[in-house]
């Protein structure tokens, strides 16, 4: 058996960083000409917005990308945990946070896991098939979004389609693919849906295991905008997911490997927004939100939870993504309610009021800030406050800067001490906080066809919880530095060559030790052609070493690098037509994302798109 080495990993970083290029696979005309983001709650320029990446719609189709992790993993900053390829459990860590200092939107609306004892939210099988676009936002965001957003914020955003779209895949693992999508825009309406579904045979989840562990997932959503005048309109949106994996994990001995175990989830969520613009002169917001979740684990230690998240969300503002001067403010309310371990339900809730606001005082800068107080109803109030600043200084060079606060509640679990022993609620349990600030410096061709940019952060966070003797308290306080190079670059004749290469360092400050699952180094490098009726993308992934738990014997170690890489390519045989094929994990490398766990090795998948 092949076995990915630090020396491997090691070159393949160094390549990255000779190139001096970076970013993931992402043109520097896509990003300016998207309109606006909605991650920052003001909408804004998006070069504007420091700490910022956005992975459109057309960068998912080029890469022909099934799950968002497999997007995000390329991106500055993030590092994915998985236990096995084809829907084991997949975490995303921002800026050296763990996994639950994430906050998850869809349509703006929270997906974070409440019913987890830790809250964090599972990427396993989160299908791309109806999303517009993701904002990821790093960097405590507390003032922005209330809880949970300490390492970031990563936002999807679905698609309004005017039109239909179709599209078959099939390869390797038994896999297949397909979705459909239909909607119609009017000058005062717009309907859609869309359906997608995936299954794979899968692999091992277990690296010591030889039986495949396959992979079902579906999802369907729906939506609609009508305008009742020039001035009010209400839209909304449903989503609903459902995946069945079968895991790999511990018999009734204990023992990690082969087992028959399996993970279900059934989800959905969805807003309905009432707008009225210009009245008393600002334009204003009603939005309801829902969130229903409901998971079984089945194994040796069978459970099954259930989440239910309700959030009511007022906001009045005034200004554009292009004026000098904007401001945004709001009023929330939020409530969820979760299953436990002995069967009964526990619930928690927050109360907020937030106001940001951008102004230009002159033309090449622009100053941000943001102030938000969160009240939950059993822990004390919290107020966490952001300050950016962003400015162009002539011949090409831009500079940004951002520092922010951010907490986290702790769950319902960890309140109410599920799991603990003896029984009974926390006492003394406060909420994590976090402090963080980057700054950022990057130059851009006359020709535009040049985009070079450096980005140092630093992120610590306080009273994180942790699971004691029997009982939950708060302990550690981590410490994050680091930093990115990244550089976008036209080459003329169709191609462009886009790379990344990462540095963190992110300790436990208490012990000094090295936190888990956070690489010191990483990089991503693609170099994309495109032509009139052909395409094509070859996409090259690193990772250096990382601290990791071995599954056997709980004891930390460390996971070997890789370099994994992948092929994709699109043929327009007709306006309506394409036919799509891509190879993933080229070089049939064996490699972890988490120790203990197997990924897949090298796949070829044959696929159809047709749209009207």
């Amino acid at each position: 058996m092949r076995k990915s080495t630090p020396m491997a990993a090691a070159g393949g970083l160094s390549l990255l960083a000779a190139l001096s290029l970076a970013g993931p696979s992402l043109a520097a005309e896509e990003v300016t000409d998207l309109d606006a983001v909605i991650v920052t709650r003001l909408a804004s320029e998006p070069d504007r917005v420091p700490g910022l990446t956005l992975i459109t719609e057309d960068d998912i189709a080029l890469r022909q990308t099934v799950f968002a992790a497999d997007a995000l993993a390329t991106v500055p900053g993030v590092s994915l945990s998985r236990n096995g390829g084809f829907g084991g459990v997949s975490t995303l860590r921002m800026r050296g946070a763990a996994g639950d200092k994430t906050l998850v939107l869809v349509d703006g609306v929270v997906q974070n896991d409440a019913s987890s004892p830790n809250g964090g939210f599972d990427f396993a099988a989160f299908d791309l098939a109806d999303i517009q676009r993701i904002e990821i936002l790093a960097g405590p965001q507390g003032s922005l979004w209330g809880s949970d957003a300490i390492g970031g914020v990563i936002a999807f955003t679905t698609r309004e389609l005017d039109g239909w779209r179709v599209s078959a895949e099939a390869g390797s693992f038994g896999s297949q693919r397909g979705s459909a999508a239909f909607g119609q825009v009017g000058d005062s309406h717009a309907i859609g849906a869309s359906v997608s579904a995936y299954r794979s045979d899968g692999v091992s989840k277990a690296a010591n295991g030889t039986e495949a562990d396959g992979l079902e997932s579906q999802a369907v959503s729906l939506n609609g905008r009508y305008s009742f005048n020039d001035q009010v309109s209400l839209e909304g949106r449903v989503r609903y997911s459902a995946f069945d994996a079968e895991t790999d994990g511990y018999d009734a001995s204990f023992s990690f490997g082969d087992t028959a175990d399996q993970a279900r989830s059934r989800d959905w969520s969805g807003f309905a927004r009432l707008k009225a613009a210009g009245w008393l002169g600002l334009d204003q917001s009603l939005t309801v939100s829902l969130y229903d979740l409901d998971r079984d684990n089945i194994s040796a230690f069978s459970s099954s939870y259930s989440a239910r998240r309700r959030s009511l969300r007022w906001t009045a503002g005034k200004g554009g993504p292009g004026d000098r001067f904007a401001v945004l403010a709001g009023l929330e309310r939020d409530e969820t309610e979760a299953s436990l371990s002995n069967g009964d339900r526990a619930d928690l809730g927050s109360g907020s009021a937030f106001v940001t606001g951008r102004f230009t005082p002159v033309a090449p800068l622009t100053l941000g800030a943001a102030l938000r107080f969160d009240e939950p109803d059993d822990f004390d109030s919290k107020v966490t406050a952001r300050l950016t600043a962003s400015g162009d200084f002539g011949r090409g060079f831009h500079a940004e800067a951002s520092w922010g606060q951010g907490f986290k509640t702790p769950t319902i679990s960890q309140a109410v001490c599920d799991f603990c022993f003896p029984s009974g609620p926390s006492t003394g349990l406060k909420p994590e906080t976090a402090e963080g600030w980057d700054l950022g410096l990057s130059w851009r061709s006359g020709d535009e066809r040049v985009v070079v940019k450096a980005v140092g952060y630093r992120l610590e966070v306080e009273d994180q919880i942790s699971y004691g003797i029997g009982r939950y308290v708060n302990l550690e306080r981590t410490l994050t530095t680091g930093g990115s190079l990244s550089a976008d670059l036209d080459l003329g004749r169709g191609f462009r060559l886009h790379a990344a290469y990462s540095h963190a360092d992110a300790t436990d400050a208490t012990t000094g030790q090295p936190l888990l699952r956070v690489p010191e180094q990483s990089g991503a490098a693609s170099l994309a052609w495109r032509a009139e009726r052909l395409n094509a993308i070859l996409t090259l992934r690193a990772e250096g070493e990382q601290t990791d738990s071995n599954p056997s014997t709980f004891s930390p170690e460390l996971r070997d690098g890789f370099v994994t890489a992948s092929i994709a390519a699109g043929w327009r045989m007709t306006e309506s037509l394409e036919l799509t094929g891509r190879v993933e994990n080229l070089a049939d490398e064996t490699f972890q994302e988490s120790l203990g766990y197997r990924e897949a090795g090298r796949g070829v998948f044959i696929g159809l798109r047709l749209r009207n």
